[in-house]
């Protein structure tokens, strides 16, 4: 169906087919280390064009793809899906820009969609990528890269927010999505657009992390994207070194308060850096030292008293507002979870205890396993079948394995369990599929299939038919040091919020309390 050439782009020789001419075709220019894709319906006049190109002169031969089923909505399509995807493979360092790069419908697509695993197994065949389809789509590379397709959401959320951007440079921009609604998607693409823009080049941009655990993903990830680098990403205390045009802030919600930190020394030394007492906090500090920062948030997120939870959020929204333009963008369309939104609001009734009624999400595997054995062989199960898959729990119990490795922290029907040895990338370190996450270690990320443990620090009172919660189940000392028992049960509602979801193809749960378990029984089916 695919037909691959090559061609000689130093020369200029391509061949004498007539498609070459006048047909929809794509094409890859390399040198054996970067590449371009590319799509046109004249390639030998694009090629000329690219040939007069200072930045197109790096490279030496040109493979053309042709197809007699190809027409421009296709080859603009799977122009799209190749960038994506062989920049994942990272055979090529791709200096593609990400501009154009956009989920486009046309008549067909979902055959065509098919048909592009014939096209890329093609791609294998001739040398020309590395990795398997499969094997892409579960990395960080891909899941998080710049070049990903945005969906009409975000879209319009990235061209109105460059719109903004070039016409104010003094302005608070605060874009607001609940969970899977692609908020890091859009920072990632809107740092490599600013970054390939020549009207913002000279312009001082970071990108704000506020997880150590996401921090040193995205490094990995911006070392290896042509016109990013790793030193982009910066810790909010990184922010008050220097000063900046525009900061991108990923998950703002998990900035800090100088409160029931285990790093006030630190925090205190930043705030005296620029100026600013320890009423203030992280927030501050980013619109401190920033003409136009970009704040990703959602209030449903917030964990802990440290957080900047949703009332300190808007005040401080208000009192900006008097140095700069506030401007407010929606993300309402969820991309992570098959379901939809559906099952997001669904999750939010469940732990707020106010569902009324069963719902069944036919694309997805929500499901209570009562056994833990065999919750815990499921887990392996659907690793070894789609990898990406993880367990994870709420603070129920102690981490003694911290200081004692041989120790185990979580112990259930006769079956042992250590918490994450670490939080820097602990979703894809090779240990985690035999360890259990906790929300510090798994916010902000995507996995195939959560494992979710809910301990007995939640439950539910069959009198007053109503979630609980038990401060001394919980186990976290600073995310309940300061809170009274309303806003301890919010935080642990947050938590499992997040917790169950983190799966694409589906949420496995083990509940502890037998109330609980009882009460979503009635709400999901038992496994």
């Amino acid at each position: 169906m695919f037909k691959i050439t090559e061609g000689d782009f130093k020369k200029q020789k391509y061949g004498e087919e007539s498609y070459l001419s006048n047909w929809p075709m794509l094409y890859i220019l390399e040198n054996g280390k970067q590449a371009y894709i590319g799509q046109s319906n004249h390639v030998i006049n694009r090629m000329s064009q690219h040939y007069h190109s200072i930045d197109k002169r790096i490279f030496d031969k040109v493979h053309f793809i042709y197809s007699s089923k190809f027409n421009q909505s296709v080859t603009f399509d799977y122009e799209s899906k190749l960038i994506q995807y062989i920049v994942a493979d990272e055979l090529y360092e791709v200096r593609n820009k990400n501009a154009g790069m956009a989920d486009k419908e046309y008549y067909g697509k979902k055959e065509y969609d098919e048909k592009f695993h014939v096209l890329w197994r093609s791609l294998q065949r001739s040398k020309l990528v590395k990795h398997s389809l499969e094997e892409l789509e579960n990395s960080d590379l891909f899941k998080y890269s710049p070049f990903k397709e945005l969906n009409n959401d975000q879209r319009a959320a990235v061209d109105k927010i460059m719109d903004s951007l070039k016409k104010e440079d003094n302005q608070t921009i605060v874009v607001n999505g609940m969970p899977g609604s692609g908020k890091t998607i859009v920072a990632i693409f809107l740092m490599k657009y600013l970054r390939d823009s020549d009207e913002f080049r000279d312009k001082k941009i970071g990108f704000v992390v506020p997880q150590t655990s996401l921090r040193k993903t995205l490094k990995g990830i911006f070392k290896s994207i042509y016109g990013l680098k790793a030193s982009d990403i910066l810790s909010p205390s990184d922010v008050t070194k220097q000063n900046y045009d525009i900061l991108l802030v990923d998950e703002a919600h998990r900035l800090h308060q100088y409160k029931n930190i285990s790093y006030m020394g630190p925090f205190k030394a930043c705030c005296e850096r620029i100026g600013l007492t320890t009423e203030s906090d992280e927030l501050d500090w980013i619109l401190h030292q920033c003409k136009c920062p970009i704040l990703f948030y959602d209030e449903m997120q917030v964990v802990g008293p440290s957080g900047i939870d949703v009332q300190r959020f808007r005040r401080k929204m208000k009192n900006d507002q008097s140095k700069r333009i506030l401007t407010y963008f929606n993300l309402l369309t969820q991309m992570r979870v098959r379901c939809g939104n559906d099952y997001i609001s669904y999750v939010k009734e469940l732990l707020s205890g106010t569902v009324k009624e069963k719902k069944n999400f036919s694309n997805y595997d929500l499901k209570i396993v009562t056994d833990f054995k065999k919750f815990n062989q499921l887990m392996y199960q659907k690793e070894k079948e789609v990898q990406l898959v993880r367990m994870a729990a709420g603070y129920a119990w102690d981490w003694i394995s911290k200081k004692n490795k041989s120790l185990y922290d979580i112990e259930i029907q006769g079956i042992k369990k250590q918490w994450n040895h670490c939080t820097e990338g602990w979703v894809l370190s090779k240990e985690a599929v035999d360890e259990v996450g906790c929300i510090h270690s798994t916010q902000g990320y995507d996995l195939n299939y959560g494992f979710i443990i809910m301990g007995n620090e939640i439950g539910y009172d069959t009198d007053k038919k109503r979630i609980i919660i038990r401060p001394q189940e919980y186990f976290d000392q600073n995310g309940k040091k300061t809170a009274d028992y309303g806003e301890l049960l919010e935080y642990i509602q947050h938590i499992y919020y997040v917790l169950m979801t983190r799966g694409i193809q589906g949420t496995y749960l083990y509940i502890c309390d037998p109330d609980l378990r009882e009460y979503f029984s009635q709400y999901i089916d038992v496994q």
